[in-house]
């Protein structure tokens, strides 16, 4: 009797992506990309799920607290109808990890395929995370190529995940053509600077009105 491929976690009937991140603040690039990933992959939505307890992000002094970032993305992707701002891992108790995450999405929506999209610097660094393994038995990996990112090392990095965790990975091509990013504009935004046109109207209206990223530049 011949053995059963695999079946991959993004095979479901629905597909829905995940992207995960301090974002702190929420800014274009962010947008951009889940724009790209549902595109391309034909995502029912994208869900922008700001991390509650983010283990490699502990020290969280001079920036937004969770209120704040929480409201930062509902205004952000407020007009999009395809994109969702998920607060699931905000209400979660104590360090939050990926995989408990996707296995507990899966449990309570089982007829969804999860698209968990991860910069080309997260993915290089993968092998760290808590239970890679068990991420790649639960979702599909799309892998956003970053500016200043060697392809090469890119593509050595997914194959190198593929062989080790038989993961589904794929490579998520989209434009990005500026160089933003969420600490680029809190620097910004302490030396009172512009940040528009970096973030939607509504964040940087949202920062300026609460005095965000300026309490230690006053």
């Amino acid at each position: 009797m011949t053995a059963k491929a695999p079946v991959s976690p993004g095979s479901a009937g629905r597909r829905v992506g995940i992207m995960g991140g301090t974002f702190d603040p929420i800014h274009l690039g962010h947008l951009v990309l889940g724009e790209c990933a549902r595109e391309q992959f034909g995502l029912e939505k994208v869900l922008f799920m700001p991390n509650g307890n983010p283990p490699h992000k502990r020290n969280r002094t001079g920036r937004a607290d969770d209120r704040q970032r929480l409201d930062m993305v509902r205004a952000a992707v407020r007009s999009n109808p395809y994109f969702e701002c998920s607060d699931f891992e905000m209400r979660r108790e104590g360090l939050v990890y990926t995989y408990e995450t996707l296995a507990l999405l899966r449990e309570e929506n089982p007829g969804t395929g999860y698209y968990f999209i991860i910069g080309a610097d997260s993915l290089l660094d993968f092998e760290k995370w808590r239970e890679p393994a068990k991420i790649c038995s639960s979702c599909v990996l799309l892998a956003a190529v970053r500016g200043g990112v060697d392809r090469t090392a890119l593509e050595a990095g997914m194959e190198r995940i593929r062989r080790e965790y038989g993961a589904d990975i794929r490579a998520l091509t989209y434009a990005n053509n500026f160089d933003i990013s969420s600490e680029m504009i809190r620097s910004r935004a302490a030396e009172g600077m512009s940040i528009r046109y970096y973030v939607p109207d509504e964040v940087a209206d949202y920062i300026a009105r609460n005095r965000i990223y300026r309490q230690h530049a006053d």
